[in-house]
């Protein structure tokens, strides 16, 4: 039996699990770490601290395990995108603080370069939209506000990474300066349709090439852990994105299949195959992972707010306790009663991209209960993943058959089965909800060889629970209808 190690570097947590060869957990460690808030809109890491909770998890799991290196056939990485370290090359100490993906403080530098008619290019080039969100513009920034910054790249004494690149330098003790294509298509320097750095957006964002990354492979052994953390050597074999490493690890492999991770925010993603679909739709186009000489992408659309709705009913509204109560509240009621929620709290994200929408609850009466909001809430989720699904299927062409579903609102049955209904396709939510890191499993496991290929893997992938939808279409394009109308009061609220 083969066991693998999977390293999942998250936004506000470090986790590591072991799986075995069938895809089961044998042990896993999680622990959070500091975030950073120095200026309105500015968020940060510390890399070391990302770096030594990640190494530690991986100690605490191998011990929970019962294991001292020897028995891990090879280890993958997973990670939050776009964040981004820069580092000496010579000490492997960062220059500063990682920049967070949620960070905004290069806005106006994307403003700047919109209003220089330079968004098409960008988007033409690397399916993404102009945006701070990417790591591009925050390379930049730093290379611009850090004392010799600028003059150290210059001379060759910098590295640039996103998280996967950042770990597996650590890793390897500084011995391989790698990414892979799913988290270089994140950066807004990387062209999709070449495989490569692109030099003209490197020029736009005065980003030298020498600071940049070797471009790997997801599935492909870069190297060997040479680190006091690990006391015998281990291959590496591979890194993902996270959100492509939950499409992989939810097998979505073949063009048409979707996956949705219901989390704080909920992002959907199609693989497209071998074809990059430029977007009409407003989705981002994406590398969703390279194996061998073939690279496949994926169309992705994000929803702002997923789950952190419940978390309002519970710390805003507080007519919930827990997390947990929500769908025993939401059950008291068979419907809405036509009321509809739209968590607007920070805007649209895809496919509307409104920053000025705003939250807006509509259609109570005095019959109003608080079972009729938290419902509402409920499905406010579902119609936001229905708009992306609907994107997807225009954008490709290709009728969507299933969706694979993951995260922690998937535990909640009454809105996978509304999901379900207003969809109008199965959902399938897996036995393992952790298939971000399952993804890197996979990858890094296919380069070592415990799998033939991915149609062995393929074999393995279970469904513990189908959810078939039940509702009347009619009463479906009723309630669609409704849910236009609502998202159509929420925008454009805040008036600039």
């Amino acid at each position: 039996m083969a066991l693998i190690l999977a390293l999942d570097q998250g936004t506000t947590s470090s986790r590591a699990i072991i799986f075995d060869d069938a895809g089961a957990i044998v042990a896993s460690a999680q622990k959070e770490f500091r975030q950073h808030y120095p200026h309105p809109g500015w968020v940060e890491h510390d890399p070391f601290e990302i770096w030594e909770t990640q190494a530690g998890v991986a100690a605490i799991a191998m011990k929970n395990a019962g294991l001292s290196g020897p028995e891990i056939a090879v280890l993958g990485v997973t990670n939050q995108r776009e964040t981004t370290v820069v580092w000496e090359r010579a000490t492997g100490r960062p220059i500063c603080n990682a920049i967070v993906w949620q960070d905004r403080r290069t806005a106006s530098v994307c403003d700047r370069l919109r209003q220089e008619g330079l968004g098409p290019l960008i988007r033409h080039k690397t399916g993404l939209v102009l945006d701070a969100y990417f790591s591009g513009t925050k390379v930049a920034w730093i290379l611009d506000n850090v004392p010799n910054a600028r003059k150290m790249a210059g001379e060759g004494l910098l590295a640039f990474g996103t998280i996967d690149s950042w770990l597996i330098w650590n890793l390897t003790g500084g011995a391989r300066h790698v990414t892979d294509g799913s988290n270089a298509s994140r950066t807004m320097l990387y062209n999709i349709h070449t495989g490569d750095w692109d030099d003209e957006l490197l020029r736009i964002l005065n980003v030298p090439r020498d600071i940049l990354p070797e471009v790997r492979g997801s599935s492909e052994v870069y190297g060997e852990t040479h680190s006091p953390s690990f006391p015998v050597p281990i291959p590496i074999g591979g890194a993902a994105g996270d959100q492509q490493a939950a499409l992989f690890g939810q097998m979505c492999t073949t063009p048409g299949m979707v996956k949705n991770t219901y989390g704080t925010g909920c992002f959907m993603l199609m693989n497209t195959g071998t074809n990059p679909i430029i977007s009409g739709n407003n989705l981002l186009t994406t590398v969703a992972w390279k194996i061998g000489k073939k690279t496949d992408y994926a169309l992705e659309g994000s929803v702002f707010i997923g789950g952190a709705v419940v978390q309002w009913l519970r710390d805003g509204l507080g007519i919930i306790r827990s997390s947990a109560d929500v769908e025993a509240l939401a059950r008291q009621v068979e419907d809405t009663e036509g009321v509809y929620l739209v968590p607007a709290f920070s805007g649209l994200g895809a496919p509307h991209w409104d920053p000025y929408a705003r939250g807006t609850l509509v259609g109570m009466t005095r019959g109003t209960k608080a079972a009729h909001i938290a419902r509402a809430a409920l499905e406010s989720i579902a119609y936001q993943s229905l708009d992306l699904l609907h994107c997807m299927t225009a954008d490709s062409r290709i009728d969507i058959e299933e969706l694979r579903v993951d995260g922690g609102a998937t535990a909640n049955d009454t809105l996978m089965q509304f999901q379900a209904d207003i969809a109008g396709i199965p959902v399938a939510r897996p036995p393992i909800r952790e298939t971000t890191a399952l993804g890197a499993a996979y990858l890094a496991g296919l380069a070592a060889g415990c799998w033939k290929g991915v149609d062995e893997i393929n074999r393995r992938t279970a469904v513990a629970k189908r959810f078939l939808p039940k509702m009347d279409r009619e009463k479906v394009e009723q309630l669609t209808r409704g849910w236009k109308r609502a998202v159509e009061r929420s925008r454009n609220w805040v008036e600039t």
